[in-house]
């Protein structure tokens, strides 16, 4: 972990506050339309289900231009909050927000939440939950279900349980879930899903370790947190919090970045920790907390055909790529799997009316994932994808993000299938498929044990 690079004010102001109990800390950038709803909840959960407790709001901003902090500052006061609860909270609660500093020149969510975690450490608090500054879901009840595991039941890691769409999360459904499953052995279905809850002793864990990386900085801090909490043997729970209802991104559009960093971060963490996953077989349930919700998450509309003109286009670009981190027997097959993936594109094309450019269609997802109905990304291949990127990364050449970058248009062939495949049935329909596809990934993990034992022993020369 870098240096404190926390600034005089904020010192300052850690100096003011003194102590507390509780706190909540909320990254952020341009969410100024979102974040206003944000802190009242946070605000509420604090008051009205830690009424005895210290506690304090930081808003850890990356200089957002269109006013998120001033929103922070503005929003109804707590002693608004507590008319409107009828509480009397024991202690005043204290809200901060301010600019966090880059780490090492990177900006981004982990960054902000490396703030976030020193002045939680300074404050010398019990529980800390981290909320997402564009949800539109959160309610108050969220605080406690993210703080009382920690505070009420002894443990350090709270993650989320959402109820989400069947397209939404593509990346927690088709990498960090079933890989994080397979490695460590934990059923942690929501690993990077941007709110948990942190006991203080984790938090100064986190302090502690020396594997902060760029990718860190940015969208790989919430796998980060999740398996240094899982290899530090902390324990760990989830939370039924109901729908997730925030910014969904379409797959194909939006999430080449935040991809290359989750991935990025979680390969750096398998030979980090290797030692605590080659000897698990097989997985177990996680307990969970909170009351069940049956929530319908809204819909999501995900471009199909872009997802498969993506694949196809990096077979013509990328093949030497593939060639250097997949096994002989993997890229051939997912060579083949790109060319029907080009045929059945063009095909859909002409039978849709769409001209060259797949981004711009009007058709729906339905449309487009009927038109290109007999595309079909086996689970068991893409697992033996992920786990010869596993083993690549170990010695990555050229570098780890150019494996990582050549992997992001078979992910979309991977995702364009799942939507194919999933386009009838119902959100938990599909989700019976995502438990489908981390059991295989359980099932072939000799796969990759067998073959990391093979690397080692060469390396040794044994």
């Amino acid at each position: 972990m870098p240096d404190t690079v926390l600034s005089p004010a904020v010192r300052d102001e850690i100096a003011r506050l003194g102590k507390a109990d509780i706190m909540v800390g909320i990254p952020s950038f341009k969410n100024a339309a979102t974040i206003g709803y944000v802190v009242r909840a946070a605000q509420a959960g604090l008051v009205q289900y830690f009424p005895d407790l210290h506690p304090v709001v930081v808003n850890s901003d990356a200089g957002s231009p269109d006013g998120t902090s001033r929103v922070v500052i503005e929003t109804e006061p707590p002693d608004y909050v507590e008319k409107i609860l009828l509480v009397r909270p024991t202690n005043r609660l204290e809200r901060v927000s301010l600019t966090y500093p880059e780490i090492d020149g990177v900006g981004g969510k982990g960054a902000a939440l490396r703030t976030i975690f020193e002045i939680a450490a300074a404050l010398e608090v019990e529980a800390l939950v981290v909320v997402d500054s564009d949800l539109r879901s959160i309610v108050p009840e969220w605080i406690e279900l993210l703080a009382g595991p920690i505070l009420k039941g002894g443990y350090d890691f709270t993650a989320p349980l959402y109820s989400r769409y069947k397209f939404d999360g593509t990346i927690t459904n088709t990498v960090t879930y079933p890989l994080t499953r397979a490695l460590y052995g934990h059923r942690i279905r929501q690993p990077i899903g941007g709110d948990f809850g942190v006991s203080g002793d984790l938090i100064r864990h986190y302090l502690a370790l020396d594997d902060w990386t760029e990718d860190v900085s940015k969208f790989g801090i919430d796998i980060w947190m999740t398996t240094s909490a899982l290899a530090g043997g902390f324990a760990v729970c989830q939370t039924r919090l109901g729908a997730k209802v925030h910014d969904p991104k379409d797959p194909g559009a939006d999430l080449g970045p935040m991809f290359r960093q989750v991935v990025g971060t979680i390969l750096r963490l398998a030979e980090r920790y290797d030692e605590r996953w080659l000897d698990i077989r097989g997985s177990h349930d996680v307990p969970a907390y909170g009351f069940e919700r049956i929530i319908d998450p809204p819909p999501l509309e995900v471009n199909t055909l872009r997802l498969l003109s993506e694949f196809h286009a990096g077979s013509l670009t990328l093949v030497d790529a593939w060639r250097s981190m997949l096994s002989p027997e993997s890229v051939e097959t997912v060579l083949e799997l790109a060319a029907e993936a080009g045929h059945l594109g063009d095909h859909a094309r002409a039978k849709l009316g769409i001209g060259g450019d797949v981004a711009s269609t009007s058709a729906t997802t339905l449309e487009m994932a009927d038109a290109v109905s007999e595309f079909y990304f086996p689970d068991d291949l893409w697992a033996r994808v992920v786990y010869d990127l596993v083993l690549a990364a170990r010695d990555p050449k050229p570098s780890l993000e150019t494996m990582v970058a050549a992997l992001v248009p078979i992910y979309f062939g991977r995702v364009g299938s799942f939507v194919i495949e999933n386009r009838n049935v119902t959100t938990d329909q599909a989700e019976e498929r995502v438990e489908r596809q981390a059991r295989e990934f359980e099932l072939l993990k000799p796969y990759l044990v067998d073959r990391w034992r093979t690397q080692d022993a060469e390396a040794s020369g044994a």
